[in-house]
């Protein structure tokens, strides 16, 4: 099966759980072709929760749903070693962690102890219990929600975490045709309960290795490299874009392209991913916030 038939499959699948939002369906599946981590910013009841779960139960991958709150610990996330008295030796009992696809809903509502036990694993997937370093099954993707408007009792993620997200999603209102349509799609029970796997999770990972060689010119490269020193520079920015955000720029677009059939970048790829895999790595200057300056404004990156 072709690269854009299995995104196209998979597209439909979740689309009847998740209706009037492809695009940010398919930029999911650009994520999960990278293998990278999706953070999806939005106000409750717009269908977080249910994309990760649509997206991890059409693919077949195994998934987890960690809560987080106040009083999470670093252990309840990674595991712990348990002693056992019968062999006198300690045992590990692997956390929620160890999962394809693991949802840490409202994620800035843990604490910064509590967040930074997912560095790590987003990092390097593996997580390091006691001294013993374990790894995670492959693939690993956190996808993380929070709530954009509520900040009371939260704790906003330090920009280190915000960076390790290779794209930042949010799934926004429906208009009133989708909504009917969600309507009627819920009448009798939801979707989500008979939703079945239509590609093997495996055959993803294989065919994510045909997203490197997915041609991306010389010229696209200084496109991107532009792009990114602008933030760096830009009067309203006090921090910009790492070579991180460098990097998601690069590795999305040959992932985006090859979903939509092209075995090239054009730059067009490139002015779409920018404000989603940038804008939440950087960091804009107290005063110009005041003006009501924010990173989605300030789309004269997108020019080079």
């Amino acid at each position: 099966m072709s690269l854009p038939e299995l995104a196209e499959r998979l597209i439909a699948n979740i689309e009847t759980v998740i209706v009037g939002k492809r695009t940010q369906i398919e930029y999911l599946l650009v994520a999960l072709l990278c293998r990278g981590h999706v953070l999806i910013q939005d106000v409750p009841g717009t269908g977080k929760t249910m994309l990760a779960r649509a997206a991890a139960g059409s693919l077949g991958l195994g998934f987890k749903r960690l809560q987080c709150t106040p009083d999470l610990l670093p252990n309840d996330i990674t595991g712990v070693s348990i002693f056992n008295q019968r062999s006198t030796e300690f045992e590990f009992r692997p956390g929620p962690v160890f999962v394809n696809v693991l949802l840490a809903d409202e994620i800035n509502r843990a604490t910064p102890r509590a967040q930074a036990a997912l560095l790590e694993a987003m990092q390097e997937h593996q997580v390091t219990v006691d001294g013993q370093t374990h790894a995670l099954p492959a693939p690993f993707i956190v996808l993380a929600t929070q709530n954009p408007i509520e900040f009371e009792g939260t704790f906003p993620l330090p920009e280190a975490q915000l960076d390790r997200f290779l794209l930042r999603l949010s799934l926004g209102y429906l208009d009133a045709a989708d909504e009917t349509r969600m309507l009627r799609n819920l009448r009798h029970r939801h979707p989500i309960e008979t939703l079945s796997a239509v590609v093997d999770g495996a055959e993803l990972q294989a065919l994510s290795e045909q997203v490197s060689d997915v041609n991306i010119d010389e010229t696209l490269e200084r496109y991107i490299l532009a792009i990114v020193q602008a933030s760096r520079t830009h009067p309203d920015i006090a921090l910009g874009a790492s070579p991180r955000g460098s990097l998601a720029l690069y590795k999305t677009g040959q992932a985006l392209a090859a979903l939509r059939g092209r075995s090239y970048v054009l730059p067009d790829d490139i002015k779409e991913l920018v404000p989603y895999a940038l804008a939440h790595r950087l960091v804009i200057r107290p005063e110009s916030q005041l003006r009501g300056r924010t990173a989605l404004d300030l789309g004269e990156l997108k020019s080079g």
